[in-house]
């Protein structure tokens, strides 16, 4: 972006409210609607058994996959939940992880990704959470299922983290590179459309924005907000990043720890919060790192009771070759470089300015 468009965009957003009222709905129409990608992959591709189901969450029926682990006997469950466009042939490393250590995995297409149609409204975390509560309640319900864990990456990190606040039988939950709050989310994404926003006016457009974007779903900050969650819900955590994620930067591990600490703090029968930091670690494929399988593996049979102790989940997820499967690659659509993406907040931001 050249230094006069540079100052122009700057300018145009600070000319009033109606044009930052503008960029906000230009943004929630650009960002609020997913591209779907239907699975390139299912767990057969990985040697796992699998069984294709739905899940009905609000009307919506939800493709999914079961796994069984140990031919089927009754053992713990984990749900697997996916990111922002992404699919649940995403989830497959892990659930051959899962699978190694004795658990049951379910794995779903949130609404509006995978195989599921689009949705009329913006999506928000607390899709990804209500679809999440959806996939442990039908968890809950099977004989086959002896404890429920939840692991979730990036919004589907939000997501484990709304629905263990709302369904206190989870045994525990695994959040990777989760954002903290939407008003840090909504101003990480400027960042990573590269918009020229000095701090000031940054913020206070992030405050404006999320608050559009909530808006069509009836949501408030605080039911979709991943800190206030952490806080809600009283079971063990595993909070995970890596310290190179620029999606998602790592100080959104930090306030997600501060808050669950808080909520914590002088009771002596608390349960565990653990966190793991990997370096070198990106946003996503971070079960390729022996530390994520292992941590992962121990806190699980910890967390679950089973089947196989701690050390020996731990030693059996570190030793399984969980790594990420041909896929094509899908950059986020709303901050791509190019018309529909960057651009399009650019000449919004452009024509607020000057209707005004």
């Amino acid at each position: 972006m050249t230094t006069g468009r540079r100052l122009g965009v700057t300018a145009a957003l600070t000319v009033g409210p109606i044009a930052a009222w503008r960029f906000a709905q230009a943004y929630r129409a650009r960002a609020g609607y997913p591209h779907r990608h239907a699975p390139e992959h299912d767990p057969s591709d990985l040697g796992l058994a699998f069984e294709t189901l739905s899940i009905l969450s609000g009307g919506v029926d939800l493709p999914a996959w079961w796994i069984p682990a140990r031919e089927g006997a009754p053992g713990p469950a984990v749900l697997l939940v996916h990111g922002w466009e992404s699919a649940r042939d995403r989830t497959l490393p892990n659930a051959l992880l899962l699978n190694a250590i004795g658990m049951h995995v379910l794995t779903i297409d949130i609404r509006g990704h995978g195989l599921n149609p689009p949705e009329e409204l913006p999506l928000t975390a607390g899709e990804f959470g209500a679809d999440a509560l959806a996939g442990v309640q039908a968890l809950l319900a099977r004989a086959d299922v002896t404890a429920v864990g939840i692991l979730g990456h990036s919004m589907g990190g939000i997501g484990a983290l709304l629905a263990a606040a709302a369904e206190p039988r989870v045994r525990g939950v695994v959040a990777a590179s989760t954002p903290a709050d939407p008003y840090r989310l909504t101003r990480q994404t400027f960042r990573l459309a590269r918009l020229p926003l000095p701090g000031p006016l940054a913020w206070p457009l992030a405050w404006l924005t999320t608050h559009v974007f909530l808006e069509p779903r009836g949501h408030t900050v605080g039911s979709v907000s991943a800190a206030r969650a952490i806080e809600t819900y009283g079971g063990p955590v595993l909070l995970i990043h890596g310290d190179a994620d620029r999606v998602v930067p790592v100080g959104h591990l930090d306030r997600l720890e501060r808050a669950a600490e808080k909520s914590r703090r002088g009771d002596p029968d608390a349960a565990p919060l653990e966190t793991l930091m990997i370096p070198g670690g990106q946003h996503s494929w971070l079960y390729e790192f022996a530390s994520y399988r292992g941590v992962v593996g121990r806190f699980l049979a910890t967390s679950l009771g089973g089947p196989l102790s701690p050390g020996e989940a731990e030693a059996v997820a570190r030793a399984t070759p969980a790594t990420r499967l041909p896929q094509r690659e899908h950059p986020f659509s709303a901050i791509k470089d190019e018309p529909g993406g960057v651009r399009t907040f650019v000449r919004a931001i452009r024509m607020a300015g000057n209707r005004e």
